[in-house]
């Protein structure tokens, strides 16, 4: 019966569907597959989705993901992912189901997990702070930058392809779903922590302009078509993209003078913009407090940076309870805030967001839900990752899972998982990936098979067109 319903009632099904469901309602028979093909070409689900991790691992091998679903505690396989291998890559951002990665020649590309839709960015020698390096032949051998590393500061230095991407990348943002063809990409990178951005279709980066001589810019977000960023001070600027020239002013001062926390800038749902800053324990790598005997990656490729002084010493770091504050910009004032509410924050290398936990009753409400914070930690490729959840009623912190099942290296982050396929003709798109041509159980693999799916799903659908064809009565 489920699988002779009108495409339009069908589609309307679907659009209710987690991502999970979604894609085994796909792998169901051709006239499931041709609804969820329609759907995730015009975005069209309804569904809010709920956020995951991804992550890499030895067990799934270079060309594939891992992603853990806080919905369904459960863990999936993203396979065949296009090239290069996802697990040699940095992840340096996400949002609206995308990620931002920088390969080994520290080249930096726009991939949807779920899609396997790629984009690659135009290349990092067009930043006006990095200078290729030729060889006899004319190839690029190095790169030539200003990037902060302990004991050199004042003159730039020459990094290797890949060496490039531990110190110079921060963190990157998107104004908008890239699926759509329609978006801008915001990096904040070496020297002095300063922006540097794209719109889709360009052929290099621009770098933003500066109104303080060390901008040390932590996070943003994009709001009302507006950039809001904010430094690690606590300062606030607006940048307008909507001319021909970027515009921007500062509409919060400094609220502190030291910098040694992490600084993030979010809206709610409710409209509120907040600000966090978290706190870093710091301790000895021989004095573990949380030791995890049944770890289950040991990622080998840990790596130093070069050139590093000698009494530098690796540490151990955990995330410790974070700091809220509501801001107010008619006021020029930060207002303390101890509860969230029915709200959930999402902090890491991801894009910074919110959530009203009724709307995902999976989630824990007044609750920080974190991934690794340490801006340092490419120089610690091989510690443990601290990913977890702060409860803000009582400080306590849990684990999300254990033991460990990601690589410690690229730390894990979170993504909202969006399954619609890109517009290719406005997006610089990789063409031929394993995804193109797959069905959609080749990127999501669990343990429930097609068959349980159908039994399953036939259910919900039967239940939920009985409720439609109610409702049209």
């Amino acid at each position: 019966m489920a699988s002779e319903l009108p495409d339009g009632i069908l589609m309307q099904i679907f659009a209710a569907l987690d991502v999970p469901d979604l894609v085994r309602a796909g792998s169901v028979c051709s006239a499931w597959h041709a609804a969820y093909t329609c759907l995730c070409t015009l975005g069209r689900w309804k569904q809010q989705q709920t956020p995951c991790i991804l992550y890499t691992a030895k067990s799934l091998g270079e060309s594939a993901a891992g992603l853990y679903s806080l919905a369904e505690k459960k863990t999936y396989t993203l396979a065949a992912l296009p090239d290069p291998p996802i697990r040699s890559r940095h992840f340096i951002g996400s949002a609206y189901g995308w990620i931002v990665t920088a390969d080994e020649r520290s080249e930096l590309h726009l991939l949807n997990p779920i899609t396997g839709d790629q984009i690659e960015l135009p290349s990092i020698t067009t930043i006006e702070s990095v200078t290729p390096v030729y060889d006899e032949k004319g190839a690029i051998k190095e790169y030539s930058s200003w990037c902060p590393l302990p004991g050199r500061h004042g003159q730039p230095s020459n990094y290797s392809l890949r060496k490039l991407r531990d110190t110079f990348f921060d963190k990157v943002f998107l104004s908008s779903d890239p699926s759509t063809g329609d978006y801008i990409v915001a990096l904040i990178h070496s020297p002095y922590y300063q922006f540097s951005f794209v719109r889709s279709g360009d052929d290099c980066w621009t770098s933003l302009p500066l109104h303080d001589e060390f901008p040390h810019f932590a996070d943003c977000i994009f709001k009302d078509d507006l950039m809001y960023a904010v430094t690690v001070s606590g300062k606030i600027h607006v940048f307008n993209f909507s001319g021909p020239v970027v515009k921007q002013k500062a509409v919060l001062d400094r609220m502190r003078d030291y910098w040694f926390e992490r600084v993030y800038i979010v809206e709610t749902p409710c409209g509120d913009l907040l600000q966090i800053w978290s706190d870093i324990d710091q301790i000895d790598d021989g004095a573990d407090p949380e030791p995890e005997p049944e770890l289950l990656e040991e990622n080998e490729d840990f790596s130093e940076p070069d050139d590093m002084p000698d009494e530098y010493e690796p540490c151990r770091h955990y995330c410790t309870p974070f700091k809220l504050f509501k801001v107010d910009l008619a006021a020029n004032k930060l207002v303390d805030v101890n509860s969230l509410g029915d709200s959930v924050l999402f902090l890491g290398q991801n894009q910074t967001f919110c959530l009203n936990a009724k709307e995902h009753p999976q989630l824990k409400a007044n609750c920080v839900y974190f991934t690794d914070t340490d801006e340092d930690a490419t120089m610690r490729k091989n510690m443990i990752r601290d990913v977890g959840v702060l409860n803000l009623c009582d400080r306590s912190k849990e684990k999300i899972v254990s033991p460990q099942i990601w690589s410690n290296w690229p730390s894990p982050m979170w993504i909202t998982p969006n399954p619609r396929k890109m517009n290719s003709v406005k997006g610089r798109r990789t063409e031929g990936t394993a995804q193109d041509q797959a069905p959609p159980t080749s990127s999501l693999r669990n343990q429930l098979q097609v068959s349980d799916a159908y039994l399953l799903l036939s259910f919900q659908v039967v239940t939920l067109y009985s409720n439609i064809h109610e409702d049209t009565l």
